[in-house]
């Protein structure tokens, strides 16, 4: 089942706080950047997150989710509105992983 673009759309406006959000849809779900870096993503309408420890530090009960068959587990966000935490845990998991790499 694909994301539908209403609940994009609400994700996105929950993350306003953090900066620099940006997206790209691919086949039928959207992977979320913070800061040129992937975050995450929203996939069946769940906004789900690398399992990054600064992720697991501030969400150490979230469930662990697959995002689509085969692949990686990630972690659910079950707060999605809260816009203060959503700000500190995209701020932090964006100084924790590497930068998109050029092509």
């Amino acid at each position: 089942m694909a994301s539908s673009r209403e609940y994009l759309e609400f994700v996105l406006e929950q993350l306003a706080d953090a900066g620099d959000v940006t997206y790209r849809k691919m086949m039928g779900e959207y992977v979320i950047y913070c800061r040129g870096r992937v975050v995450g993503g929203i996939y069946d309408d769940r906004f789900l997150v690398k399992p990054v420890e600064s992720a697991k530090r501030l969400m150490p009960d979230a469930p662990r989710e697959l995002p689509y068959a085969g692949g990686r587990e990630m972690l659910l966000v079950e707060n999605i509105d809260d816009r203060e935490f959503l700000k500190r845990l995209l701020d932090s998991m964006a100084d924790e992983l590497p930068p998109k790499k050029k092509r």
